[in-house]
């Protein structure tokens, strides 16, 4: 039985695409300013399983833009604070949380772990991102990856795209090198934005470990990216004839 709260999705959708997603499984690594919108549109879509993975802690410096960084929330695990928030607007989730750092010799096995219908890559440190896309590519499992959303200011330029045609992208072509690397040309859906980045509002420092910069961010650049990974899941789920 489909849920009160799925009214008005199901509504727009009707009952077989809904069905489909309550009975689909989403991977979603990394729950920051892009992944922690991503999971809540997907869980607010009616995913009916999903796992979330991330091991970092709430700073009162992501409270711009990600979706649990509050004041009351400081400190917290991510995940945990997500998990409390998913399961608060679909109580029937089935969810597996994981508070681990996404580490690249362990991406083959959290992408056989379980038989997911789609995964998400919300990773913005470089090495284990490449190794979570080329898991998922040699696994055959539909994936869709976050590129880079600081710095950016004009959401008309945010795109999904094959990963072969970014353009304009600092990470995405790091990203396609190390894939390259591995044989991989193909089979990954990037969300993207081809704008400049102002290198004066990036700054090296210690404090960006695992990453070595941190780059300035506005609000709802991170969110729309996330929204955007989220209409590729589900549009995916519901219509897998049609490419996201």
């Amino acid at each position: 039985m489909i849920p009160y709260w799925m009214s008005r999705t199901q509504l727009l959708l009707g009952d077989e695409p809904i069905e489909k997603l309550m009975g689909s499984h989403v991977l979603v690594v990394g729950l920051g300013g892009v992944g922690g919108i991503c999971a809540e549109m997907i869980a607010r879509s009616g995913v009916g399983k999903m796992t979330i993975v991330d091991a970092d802690t709430v700073d009162l410096s992501n409270g711009n833009r990600q979706i649990p960084a509050l004041h009351s929330t400081a400190g917290k695990l991510k995940a945990e604070v997500m998990a409390a928030r998913l399961r608060d607007i679909n109580p029937e989730l089935d969810l597996t949380v994981l508070s681990t750092y996404m580490e690249k010799e362990k991406a083959a096995e959290l992408v056989q772990s379980a038989p997911y219908d789609f995964i998400v890559d919300c990773i913005d440190t470089l090495s284990p991102k490449v190794m979570l896309l080329k898991a998922c590519v040699e696994a055959g499992i539909p994936v869709v990856s976050s590129l880079g959303a600081g710095g950016k200011l004009d959401p008309s330029l945010v795109t999904i795209a094959p990963l072969e045609e970014s353009k304009e992208c600092t990470l995405a072509r790091y990203v396609r090198k190390r894939l390259h690397k591995h044989g991989i040309y193909k089979g990954i859906t990037v969300v993207y934005s081809p704008e400049k980045i102002d290198p004066e509002k990036v700054i090296v420092t210690e404090k960006a470990y695992p990453k070595k910069s941190l780059i300035g961010t506005i609000p709802y650049m991170p969110a729309i990216f996330g929204c955007q990974c989220a209409s590729v899941v589900i549009r995916a789920l519901i219509q897998p004839e049609i490419e996201a």
